[in-house]
């Protein structure tokens, strides 16, 4: 895989986000597309710009969800007043949220294979 590719009207404001979310840098910018990898040679989050893009409805399936991220957090309770800080908003079931672009995603406690998670907090 080299890049998950997520549609949105501002692809630079989507970035921030996510580089902030997942403790990633942005890795490459022009205005139509950024991304947000562990390196500028890995692979990562792009984000493209698309005009007239329409957020997913969750859980309604007039717009369907597209795509959704399962992030690992150590505490999925504690990490939810932290997204929603960074501009996510809470939609239906249990730890679910969409992005500043309407994209849902999950948080998930970390499963005992995955590596801790740095406290960066």
């Amino acid at each position: 895989m080299h890049h998950v590719v997520l549609d949105c009207p501002d692809p630079a404001a989507l970035a921030a986000f996510y580089s902030v979310l997942l403790g990633l840098p942005v890795t490459y910018r022009d205005d139509d597309w950024v991304v947000v990898a562990a390196s500028g040679t890995s692979s990562g989050l792009a984000f493209q710009r698309a005009p007239g893009n329409q957020s997913p409805t969750w859980p309604d399936p007039a717009v369907p969800q597209q795509f959704h991220l399962d992030i690992m957090v150590e505490d999925p309770a504690a990490a939810g007043p932290r997204v929603l800080a960074l501009g996510a908003v809470m939609l239906d079931g249990q730890n679910v949220y969409a992005d500043p672009a309407g994209h849902p995603f999950c948080l998930i406690r970390r499963p005992r294979w995955a590596s801790p998670i740095p406290d960066d907090s």
